[in-house]
């Protein structure tokens, strides 16, 4: 796998056959390990361990209805009270973050409407807030757990 720019963290992994599994967390169990898996085993440790995100807000690979189709979010993290607050699109390091990876995360903040969308690809990250009057302020880092 390739060097991310987020922090190393402790993990488990168990290889069936050729397959490589990977523990998650949040889902607690194993998942294969897909460069986009280890893209996201990293950003939820980073805001775990890091930013001090606590593991029972945030759902990982839910699916949700995007206009009649189905379709299924990486990351997203929950306020207090149980709304969507963070939504995080996750890419394998290789893929380049171009508008229309912004465009697939906004369309999934159609139906969730967190306030903070984000996207990466474990190498660079945008994330910003998304404010009534000024549109989308980006932020240097995703944002501080309230």
């Amino acid at each position: 796998m390739l060097e991310l720019s987020l922090p190393a963290f402790d993990y488990k992994v168990k290889k069936q056959g050729e397959t490589v599994f990977i523990f998650d967390v949040v889902r607690k169990k194993y998942v294969v390990l897909t460069p986009e898996e280890w893209v996201r085993q990293h950003v939820i440790h980073y805001l775990m361990a890091v930013k001090k995100y606590p593991a029972t807000l945030i759902a990982v690979e839910r699916e949700i209805d995007l206009y009649g189709l189905s379709r299924r979010f990486d990351i997203v993290v929950f306020d207090r009270s149980g709304e969507s607050w963070l939504l995080i699109e996750c890419k394998a390091p290789t893929v380049n973050l171009t508008k229309q990876v912004f465009d697939q995360a906004f369309r999934y903040n159609i139906v969730l409407s967190a306030p903070y969308v984000a996207i990466t690809n474990g190498i660079t990250h945008h994330c910003g807030k998304i404010d009534a009057s000024q549109g989308f302020l980006f932020l240097k880092d995703f944002p501080e757990w309230v």
